[in-house]
């Protein structure tokens, strides 16, 4: 009977973006999901299908109802998505709910050998360098391990002595554990790593990308995938580093999707907040009308806000980050003279820019 309610409830569905909350017999929340299509999406937890995981099987076989939220697009559903699992922590979304599975990379920059490690906790003013929040430990391992072992630089020992480390005898340590030139080659390396994950120099990568070249070339194609795995590993920091600095630097963004030749939406963002978000008919606004409201409205936010970002913001920072990059919508960015100036020549040039540029699904 439960099965056929449920069936029944999806068919009443629309195909429009929104949230799924599902519920079980004590009407729990013990699962929070988006989708772009709703009645697809919701639908297809209750089709048997071999390829489902266990995962959702066993979801499955735990519902008996579930609510959801319409929204205008897929991306706030994202966004939605992220603030109930926040809100309400379904058994179901323990992955996005685990502060354990955030980290940082850390280098101890004050020894006379530096090192450097993955750590769960960050303190402020420690003197030691710290890149991240990352939101998957095992991708960030992957990548350090295999920087690492690439380098040559897996030294067992802690302390530099004349005596080299069993990694040394290994070929997996150049030796930094004895001193000496090695020690300068080990720093130099140490330099590399930290300029790649500032985004400032890919030597490391590139490189990388040669040694799995040249693997493939020889056939060796056991040692190709490693490196492929490690590149794919060190791409995934890479990323992460530019959702960071994007989102420290605070900018005002206005961000534009056409929902229909005839309808707009538009978002104020801040950090990784939405701000204000309002639905308009391109024809009935003016682009004067529209430059003035953002630009009182930016001016009256009181959103404050520090430097650094938070494991509770990354979530929130990467789907706004993905949003901008996609090809769903079209966005700017305010600087202060903008806002400070007494006329909006800027930012209505800005606007009508955004407002002939509908996105490829439309044209």
């Amino acid at each position: 009977m439960i099965i056929i309610f449920l069936k029944e409830k999806v068919r009443s569905l629309p195909s429009t973006p929104g949230v799924y909350l599902m519920k079980d017999s004590q009407s729990t929340t013990i699962y929070v999901g988006k989708a772009k299509n709703l009645k697809r999406r919701v639908q297809s937890y209750f089709q048997q299908s071999k390829n489902h995981p266990q995962k959702i099987i066993k979801l499955a076989q735990n519902i008996r109802d579930f609510d959801f939220i319409l929204t205008d697009t897929e991306f706030e559903a994202f966004m939605l998505e992220c603030k109930l699992i926040r809100e309400r922590k379904p058994l179901f979304n323990k992955m996005m709910k685990s502060p354990q599975s955030y980290c940082y990379i850390v280098f101890e920059m004050n020894k006379s050998l530096r090192t450097f490690e993955i750590t769960n906790t960050k303190y402020e003013q420690d003197g030691r360098l710290y890149f991240g929040p990352y939101p998957s430990k095992n991708r960030v391992e992957q990548a350090i391990f295999g920087i690492k072992e690439s380098f040559k630089i897996l030294c067992s020992s802690n302390k530099k002595s004349n005596t080299p480390c069993l990694n040394y005898s290994l070929d997996l340590c150049i030796g930094m554990c004895r001193g000496g030139a090695a020690m300068e080659a080990y720093n130099e390396i140490l330099d590399n790593i930290i300029a790649l994950l500032s985004g400032m120099d890919m030597s490391i990568l590139e490189e990388m990308k040669k040694r799995m070249a040249a693997a493939s070339e020889n056939f060796d194609f056991e040692a190709a995938a490693k490196y492929r795995d490690r590149i794919e590993a060190i791409n995934f920091l890479i990323n992460k580093e530019k959702v960071i600095d994007f989102t420290k630097e605070n900018k005002y963004i206005v961000v534009l999707e056409y929902l229909s030749e005839e309808t707009f939406k538009l978002f104020l963002i801040k950090r990784n907040q939405i701000l204000y978000s309002e639905k308009f008919i391109t024809d009935r606004v003016a682009v004067v009308e529209l430059a003035n409201r953002i630009k009182n409205y930016f001016n009256q936010d009181t959103l404050s806000l520090t430097y650094e970002l938070s494991k509770d913001e990354i979530d929130e920072a990467q789907i706004i980050y993905r949003y901008l990059k996609s090809s769903h919508c079209r966005y700017f960015t305010l600087t202060n003279k903008w806002l400070q100036k007494k006329t909006n020549a800027n930012l209505e040039k800005a606007l009508i820019k955004l407002l002939n540029r509908k996105s490829p699904q439309l044209s």
